[in-house]
């Protein structure tokens, strides 16, 4: 397992530049709910500060695991 420094996502046809603790507000997520974890394996770029990897379109194997703090509107 890597840990990254960034990376950019692609969720809700939409893509967002991510990072360790950071919170970030994206389109609804269907059958998910404040506290659970999502995982995102479209994982366009991933960047552990040593290694830049980029997909083509997505890198292999890579996913963005994150918790649903709250739903909005």
């Amino acid at each position: 397992m890597t840990i990254m420094k960034s990376a950019i996502i692609e969720t809700g046809g939409k893509q967002y530049r991510v990072s360790p603790n950071q919170s970030i507000s994206i389109e609804k997520l269907p059958q998910n709910k404040a506290g659970d974890t999502v995982v995102f394996d479209k994982v366009l770029l991933l960047d552990d500060g040593k290694e830049l990897k980029i997909g083509t379109p997505y890198v292999e194997g890579a996913e963005v695991k994150a918790v649903i703090l709250q739903e909005g509107r």
